[in-house]
């Protein structure tokens, strides 16, 4: 258990799990800092990843350890399903579940390879971490902030450095992410579709606009028509009233994260 520079968090920490090894952020602040403690002073072949906020299934363990066997498998995760404290707020589209760290429609379904994992639950292959550096500490979020995209940026690293290794999803993989009542509400949602953007904007810098934007270029442009269609139809027959205000989200979540990138873009240049 790694604590992100919080002297009386890890004190508390060391005394509560007692069975567990608890250590400080050697680290930058913040995910990846932490993230590349972890996984350094982790000793076995394959080191899994779990957020704090997140409760990992009783299988979870096992089915990371079964999906890393599989052949030229370098990277590995799963389902992450949102348990919203206060209710799942009526207005949000579940293609914008990635916003809270979650699975979202229009994303990866089976056993199937992907270009990037989602943070919350994944695993690698140490020997693969130590050969490309691990996390970037440049990048993810610190504190409160919006910013993110370190996972996808390793992974794409991974992918240049193993051309011939797979970093597969697996639904078998599953956890639930704790989401509280403050990540939904309108305010949150706009801000992390900025950070996001802001975020892609990053990795496009450091991977090239090709790769590191091959799959939103996929969801925005069937993903996401599709569904603003899908919800508006829900409104205008009476099915659910929500679908329009859904639809809305959905033309504001990108905007936000176009501006984001934009915004990104422009300060690199």
């Amino acid at each position: 258990m790694v604590v992100d520079h919080n002297d009386e968090l890890l004190a508390r920490a060391a005394r509560a799990f007692p069975d567990a090894v608890v250590v400080p952020n050697a680290g930058a602040p913040g995910l990846s800092g932490a993230r590349n403690t972890g996984w350094r002073r982790a000793a076995g072949g394959t080191v899994a990843f779990l957020d704090d906020d997140a409760r990992a299934a009783p299988s979870w363990a096992a089915a990371v350890a079964a999906a890393m066997r599989a052949p030229g498998v370098v990277g590995t995760g799963g389902t992450i399903s949102p348990i919203w404290t206060g209710g799942r707020p009526r207005w949000w589209p579940e293609e914008f579940d990635w916003v809270v760290g979650c699975t979202y429609r229009g994303g990866p379904s089976g056993v199937t390879d992907v270009r990037n994992v989602i943070g919350a639950s994944m695993a690698f292959r140490r020997d693969a971490l130590v050969e490309v550096g691990g996390f970037r500490e440049e990048l993810g979020r610190v504190g409160g902030g919006s910013s993110g995209c370190e996972e996808t940026e390793l992974c794409i690293r991974l992918h240049a450095r193993f051309p011939d290794r797979r970093i597969v999803h697996d639904p078998r993989i599953a956890v639930q992410h704790r989401v509280p009542e403050r990540r939904a509400r309108l305010r949150y949602f706009v801000s992390r579709c900025r950070g996001e953007g802001l975020s892609k904007a990053d990795v496009a810098r450091l991977s090239g606009a090709e790769v590191g934007l091959s799959t939103e270029r996929a969801y925005v442009r069937r993903t996401l028509p599709q569904a603003v269609g899908r919800n508006l139809r829900q409104a205008v027959r009476g099915r659910d009233r929500w679908g329009a205000a859904r639809a809305g989200a959905i033309v504001l979540g990108l905007a936000a994260t176009t501006a984001g990138y934009a915004q990104g873009r422009l300060g690199a240049w």
